[in-house]
Order: C-alpha cells, then sequence, then structure tokens
C-alpha cells in the first residue's frame, strides 16, 4: 500500500491528582490558569484567548524559541467548545496548523472523576494527522508533558 497522507490515531492518558475536581476543572476552565500551565514554557505566545462556553473559541498561537527543532516555525492550535459538564466533562474539537499548513484535526474529551480527595483525570485524544506520519506519537509525548506540568501547577 502507498504511504497514507492521513494517520488516524487515538490515545488515553489517566492521571490521578490529589486535588479536588473543582480545581482541576478550574485549571481547565478560567483562562489565565489555563494559559500558565498550558500555553507557557518553550515557546513564544503571540496570542492565548478562549471563551469557556459550549460554542466557545479557544486560539493559541505560537512560535519555538530558538535551540528548538522547528525553531521560528509558528503553529496555531483553534479548538471549539462541544460539551462542558462543570467539573466532570469538557470536550473541545480542534486543529493545529503548522506555518498555515493544517497538520491535525482532533477531538479530546477531558474527563474529571472524584477519587477519594482528588480526581482521576482521563484525556482521550482521537485525531487525524494529515502528512504528519509522526504526529500521533508527537502529540502524545506533548500530553504527556502537559499532563506532568498540570500537575506541577496544581501542587503550587
Amino acid at each position: 500500500m502507498a504511504d497514507q497522507s492521513t494517520v488516524h490515531s487515538t490515545f488515553v492518558l489517566e492521571r490521578s491528582y490529589p486535588q479536588p475536581p473543582d480545581r482541576v476543572f478550574a485549571a481547565f476552565a478560567q483562562p489565565a490558569r489555563k494559559r500558565r500551565w498550558y500555553a507557557e514554557g518553550d515557546h513564544e505566545i503571540q496570542e492565548f484567548e478562549m471563551q469557556f462556553r459550549v460554542g466557545g473559541t479557544e486560539r493559541f498561537r505560537y512560535r519555538f524559541k530558538e535551540g528548538h527543532p522547528i525553531a521560528g516555525s509558528e503553529i496555531v492550535n483553534e479548538g471549539i467548545y462541544q460539551d462542558i459538564a462543570e467539573e466532570k466533562r469538557i470536550v473541545l474539537a480542534s486543529k493545529m496548523t503548522l506555518n498555515g499548513k493544517p497538520i491535525v484535526v482532533m477531538l479530546a474529551t477531558f474527563e474529571f472523576l472524584p477519587a477519594g480527595t482528588g480526581t482521576d483525570f482521563i484525556l482521550t485524544h482521537q485525531g487525524a494527522f494529515l502528512e504528519w506520519p509522526d504526529g500521533p506519537g508527537m502529540l502524545e509525548a506533548g500530553w504527556r508533558a502537559l499532563c506532568d506540568r498540570l500537575g506541577n501547577y496544581l501542587a503550587r
């Protein structure tokens, strides 16, 4: 079979955080909080906007800093919130572009389950990777790192 131009992939990440669901959920729902753990890092943020409501949008535009393999390249994530169940679930459909070219269209479901005094967190990510055969592994590794960053943010 010839090389596929589209790769479909699903992965599930599970974490347990010692903070209650309302606090973990707020890290996704409140723009200033989400920006701190999700957007800030080894790149220059050019834009970060979100309207946290069903039908609301999220837009994150950035460039990686010098030293990164794709330094200077522009990444844009644009999403629409499809479902929000307060302190229980968020469903976000989004598209990521690299220098204006779509590289992945995805559906992410974030679940926040009470577990004693903490939260069991489940991320289910489904994606269609366009002309990006290494994308599934790279995106999963990115989300693993983001889940670690979320844990560090919540611990403060």
